[in-house]
């Protein structure tokens, strides 16, 4: 029996906007051999989405790093931000179809969550 593969996702929102965040760079590692691994870097559309972090063919089930450089961010738009860059880290679940992982953003705060 093979084990499903599944597609990783993000959406960004700038909350002290209330705009997507566009052009934020995201990049997607793995976790092998005790370091994490770049398997992907792409920048947010226009809608703060990326939906191609990795086809789900080349995803295998473990723990993952997202990790979203938003100093870069919030500097182009001629702000200050408290995190040089935020990581979420977290455990890919071969059962689930499709993982979604957004990040509601502000210059001094996020919160993350588990999407749909």
């Amino acid at each position: 029996m093979t084990t499903p593969r599944c597609p990783i996702t993000t959406h960004v929102l700038d909350l002290s906007l209330g705009l997507p965040a566009a052009g934020l760079e995201v990049t997607l590692c793995a976790f092998e051999g005790g370091v994490f691994a770049e398997r992907a870097r792409r920048r947010t559309d226009a809608d703060g989405r990326v939906g191609d972090l990795l086809p789900a063919l080349a995803i295998e089930p473990g723990v993952y790093r997202l990790r979203f450089f938003v100093a870069e961010y919030f500097q182009a738009g001629g702000r200050t931000s408290f995190y040089p860059y935020i990581d979420v880290v977290f455990e890919l679940d071969p059962s689930r179809a499709h993982h979604h992982v957004p990040l509601l953003l502000s210059p001094y705060g996020y919160s993350t969550y588990r999407g749909s």
